[in-house]
């Protein structure tokens, strides 16, 4: 039992230690540049998470092609010029407002406008029929005065 124990917690030290990335930079602003491009970028994989943040196996390789290319001495424009070239622009994890993202952007402001017109037209039936069923009870309550009045003659 203690063997396997050894085992698993052996085990456990390799994986943990190979999701570690380390990376040597040549300066200080390779080192931020790096830091700013894996932020900003999206696993694709996860779609909820930077590669920064990811533990998939595309999102190392996404980190380790971001190194490559600084390494190469490629700019951060470039560098997010090649990722939405290769991937489009839901690699960025903020994407630019364009025809194509548009309702990425647009698309809760019409969904927020459609709630409220919803909400409105709901409360206004709800006026309606309120007064509605008013206008019902007056006439029943008047017919059966009539009614009664024709009882009494």
């Amino acid at each position: 039992m203690k063997l396997w124990l050894l085992i698993f917690l052996w085990l456990s030290v390799l994986l943990s230690a190979h999701a570690i990335d380390t990376h040597t930079f040549n300066n200080p602003q390779q080192q931020e540049a790096y830091e700013s491009l894996t932020s900003q970028l999206r696993c694709l994989v996860c779609q909820n998470q930077t590669i920064a943040d990811s533990n998939a196996e595309l999102a190392a390789d996404l980190r380790r092609q971001v190194y490559e290319m600084l390494q190469q001495g490629k700019s951060y424009a470039e560098i997010v010029q090649f990722m939405t070239d290769r991937y489009g622009d839901f690699v960025l994890y903020n994407p630019p407002f364009k025809a194509k993202t548009g309702l990425l952007w647009l698309g809760p402001l019409l969904f927020l406008g459609l709630g409220l017109i919803g909400l409105y037209r709901f409360t206004k039936r709800k006026k309606n029929t309120a007064s509605d069923d008013e206008i019902k009870s007056e006439k029943l309550a008047k017919i059966r005065s009539l009614l009664d009045e024709g009882d009494v003659s």
